[in-house]
């Protein structure tokens, strides 16, 4: 409603690049030809179910557009962790070296020539530390993402829509045991220029979590909604800067309302990137 009621100054806005508005979500655009951008995303997961629970995830990424329609993304991470207390995790508190990982996204359909934009990425990654325990592990997943966008209101607001399905395989380096898990989700996303470089909105984030990677047994479920905020600092130059809070979840065998369990109660995240 905020949002809205600034919109009249918006008015005389330009067509909405949709590629870095979102924080945890993705729109349909992917960048011009030739295009090359280096990207800092800080992303931040706190509070489980008792003690202490910090997560920073700290990525560099490098984005490339060699084709229409194609980008290519390199990236590596590292970890902290602040773990005491928290049930069914070793207190740890440590700095590593995460992973590493390729990002492709092809946008099948532009929102100048179709209805809506279209686009799929499909992110691969090889970890090192497991990133919600600090566990040592041999970790492969992929993130298949499906991402709609449209505007609502032409060079103001664009509504975006998320379809993700991530399989992960992991061996503990500790015992040898080996894992698969997977995690499909959907989310809704809206955002709005207040300004010719700021725009407002927020997301809405659905996930379910199953033991297998075929969907086999379920074992969570969570509701995560927040605002999001996006600024064109230079020509070159834009943040994003995300919050979003569990406002519903259970936990498979339980009445609790919240699923603390495979997910946190809250998660933040900074993005910052420069075109060069």
């Amino acid at each position: 409603m905020a949002v809205a009621a600034l919109l009249p100054l918006a008015a005389q806005a330009e067509d909405i690049d949709t590629e870095h508005i979102f924080g945890f979500m993705i729109g349909s655009d992917v960048g011009t030809v030739g295009e090359r951008e280096f990207q800092s995303q800080t992303t931040g997961s706190f509070a489980k179910d008792g003690g202490t629970y910090r997560a920073f995830n700290q990525q560099l990424e490098l984005e490339f557009v060699p084709v229409q329609n194609f980008r290519v993304e390199l990236g590596t991470a590292f970890m902290a962790h602040d773990i005491n207390g928290v049930p069914g995790f070793e207190d740890r508190r440590q700095l590593s070296w995460q992973n590493v990982s390729v990002d492709l996204r092809y946008r099948f359909l532009g929102r100048e020539s179709a209805p809506f934009g279209m686009t799929l990425a499909v992110e691969t990654h090889a970890d090192r530390v497991d990133e919600t325990t600090a566990a040592v592990v041999r970790s492969y997943g992929t993130e298949f993402t499906l991402a709609f966008d449209r505007e609502v209101i032409p060079n103001v607001a664009v509504a975006a829509i998320n379809l993700s399905y991530q399989p992960e395989w992991t061996r503990v380096a500790l015992t040898g045991a080996a894992e698969q898990d997977s995690t499909i989700g959907a989310a809704f996303g809206l955002m709005a220029k207040v300004r010719p470089d700021i725009l407002l909105g927020g997301e809405v984030r659905y996930f379910r979590k199953y033991g297998g990677i075929g969907l086999d047994d379920l074992a969570g479920q969570a509701l995560f909604v927040g605002p999001t905020a996006y600024f064109q600092i230079s020509d070159r130059s834009r943040l994003t800067a995300t919050w979003s809070v569990q406002a519903w979840g259970r936990l498979a065998g339980s009445n609790a309302a919240l699923d603390l369990v495979n997910f946190e109660r809250h998660q933040a995240r900074l993005v910052f990137g420069v075109n060069f």
